[in-house]
């Protein structure tokens, strides 16, 4: 780590220099009057949390989790479809508790199309809310998880091996990867009707 040289040296934020936060987005995003949609993605899963500004500390006002979609049938993985359901679901918790808008908040991970974190945004305002989300931002085929079952259907002409390896997940629930599509709308449908 760099050490302190000269009297203009100013020592960077904790939470800056661990990489946690960029403070001059997160000023933005707290004068914005509209709660935050706090979205991360790790290897394991997708969480997206509904937060408010307080002087006293963040609030969490909704929020959900992939491992919540297993009870619905779905098998929450770190993938487009998965983050879509959770931003989905999150969302309709969120207008269940009056919530109307919000900003997206991906933290510090580069905004690039193509990005999980921007499926959970779009299932948010799909569920109801009002945000200012760029068009294009990740494919309509990919959130709902044709590019998977396009790539289960070939990989099990070609290589079932591969095949059984790759998506032993799904065969040990149950689950027809090459059908995810429909049964992606069906979670969709169970969320909304719930």
């Amino acid at each position: 780590m760099p050490t302190a040289k000269g009297p203009l040296y100013k020592v960077a934020f904790r939470r800056r220099r661990e990489n946690r936060t960029d403070y001059r987005k997160r000023f933005g995003q707290i004068k914005a009057e509209a709660p935050r949609l706090v979205v991360r993605a790790s290897n394991k899963g997708v969480l997206a949390q509904f937060v408010s500004f307080a002087q006293e500390g963040d609030k969490t006002l909704a929020q959900a989790r992939g491992p919540e979609l297993d009870a619905m049938g779905w098998l929450a993985q770190a993938n487009a479809p998965t983050a879509y359901l959770v931003g989905f679901l999150a969302g309709s918790r969120a207008k269940k508790g009056g919530i109307k808008a919000f900003h997206t908040d991906i933290g510090l991970s580069t905004p690039s199309k193509g990005r999980i974190l921007f499926a959970a945004a779009y299932g948010a305002r799909d569920a109801g809310l009002a945000a200012e989300l760029g068009e294009g931002l990740i494919d309509a085929k990919r959130m709902s998880g044709e590019h998977i079952a396009a790539y289960a259907k070939e990989l099990k002409a070609s290589n079932p091996a591969k095949f059984g390896k790759l998506f032993s997940r799904y065969a040990a629930k149950n689950i027809d990867v090459t059908a995810l599509p429909a049964l992606f709308e069906k979670t969709k449908a169970r969320i909304a009707s719930g």
